[in-house]
């Protein structure tokens, strides 16, 4: 339910930023719902930020298992997680 509610608040906020969003995620893109899902089977229990990179990518942050702070990216076509890194 807390994933839930959290895709429905970011793609919300997603379509409230409107033109105030520089980056957009591309036609050929995967949903957001779908990143999310990407980056849940990649081992994050809480998702922080989600939003679309200039670079083709969806970019992320979040908690993992052990409680501290990853980013990550994922290729805005394929879907394939790219980046999977703690957080500086």
């Amino acid at each position: 339910m807390q994933i839930r509610n959290l895709t429905t608040l970011l793609a919300g906020g997603l379509l409230l930023a409107g033109n105030a969003m520089a980056d957009r995620p591309g036609g050929d893109w995967i949903s957001i719902e779908d990143a999310l899902s990407k980056a849940r089977a990649a081992g994050y229990t809480e998702l922080h930020k989600i939003e679309a990179d200039s670079d083709g990518y969806w970019e992320g942050e979040g908690l993992k298992q052990d409680g501290r702070l990853y980013e990550f990216r994922i290729d805005g076509k394929s879907g394939q997680v790219i980046r999977d890194q703690l957080e500086d």
